[in-house]
């Protein structure tokens, strides 16, 4: 493990601007990727910028009736919160979803939405091919273990997929983020927030060089009231989905009115079903209708020899969650 240096930072202007000092700085929130990759050396920062004790730790409600989630509120916070379930419930159903209590307890937002993959090739450093982590050297994964590897929007320089599930809640909720960078501040729609993999998989994100998450807001979204989070996994247990939907229905007269669709560990960000949603509004809420809409979207999947299962472990999902939402919807 490289040796690195260690500072607080008491503000927000000032924890950018000691990151701007070191080339191979980081901010550190709550560690929970961060740390385990600096142990394997995937990850060898010559500072951290701890940005625990900023001022970013608040829910708050915004004025045209949305939240606005500060960078580091814990994922805990987030479950717990009460406007969040009450108005988001599928985004407390995914953080619940997603690693230990004991992690929940530490894990940020802002480090949530930053996290690396967990291709097996990328976090293991003896491997030689791996795009993200060594431009330009392969991805060993099209031909190796890639069981759990992205079927919508991969290339064939990464195959990896992003292991969020809060993020595939904030997709389907047209979340933004907030960052301040040495330029000021800005904000990015989380659908432009993840870079296309192409041929450069280790640009992650479009964020400026240097900026630091200052929060995430959700804008009012009624629909969003009546949402479900469902995770596939290959254990009960803390394990990283093999497929998830986060999908919120809003029926009215039997006819879909609005729905919300946005998919998990099937590419390298979450993924929004625009195609579904666009082939459900304004149509009957049947399940032969759901699953017209699932093998629509998924038409554009391209599985490798080992994760064709997603494409129907996705159609199925579509269909179980939008029924169980269009029956509570008919009550």
């Amino acid at each position: 493990m490289r040796e690195f240096a260690y500072q607080r930072a008491h503000d927000v202007p000032g924890a950018v601007a000691l990151l701007g000092t070191v080339p191979d700085a980081r901010f550190l929130g709550g560690g929970t990727n961060l740390v385990d990759l600096m142990k394997t050396g995937v990850e060898r920062p010559a500072l951290l910028v701890d940005v625990r004790q900023l001022p970013l730790g608040e829910i708050e409600l915004t004025e045209d009736g949305g939240l606005r989630i500060g960078a580091t509120v814990t994922n805990s916070d987030v479950a717990a919160h009460p406007e969040v379930r009450r108005r988001y419930p599928a985004l407390a159903q995914a953080v619940l979803a997603g690693a230990s209590g004991q992690l929940r307890n530490m894990a940020t937002v802002g480090g949530n939405l930053l996290q690396r993959t967990r291709c097996g090739y990328f976090a293991d450093p003896t491997h030689t091919s791996c795009n993200k982590r060594v431009p330009g050297s392969g991805c060993a994964a099209v031909r190796g273990e890639h069981h759990n590897h992205a079927i919508l929007g991969a290339s064939a320089h990464c195959v990896a997929t992003h292991p969020s599930d809060m993020g595939v809640a904030l997709a389907a909720f047209d979340a933004v983020v907030s960052f301040e960078s040495a330029d000021g501040q800005g904000e990015l729609a989380l659908s432009d927030f993840y870079l296309p993999v192409g041929e450069t998989p280790h640009l992650e994100t479009a964020l400026p060089p240097g900026a630091l998450i200052t929060a995430v807001t959700l804008p009012p979204a009624p629909v969003a009231a009546a949402s479900r989070y469902r995770k596939v996994r290959e254990r009960a247990s803390y394990a990283f989905a093999i497929g998830s939907l986060a999908a919120a229905l809003d029926v009215r007269d039997g006819v879909v009115h609005e729905v919300r669709l946005a998919f998990g560990a099937v590419a390298s960000r979450p993924w929004r079903a625009r195609e579904a949603e666009r082939v459900l509004t304004g149509g009957p809420a049947t399940a032969e209708a759901f699953a017209a809409a699932a093998d629509a979207e998924l038409a554009a999947a391209e599985p490798l020899p080992d994760n064709g299962y997603k494409v129907p472990l996705l159609h199925n999902l579509v269909v179980t969650v939008l029924t169980e939402l269009a029956e509570e919807a008919a009550r």
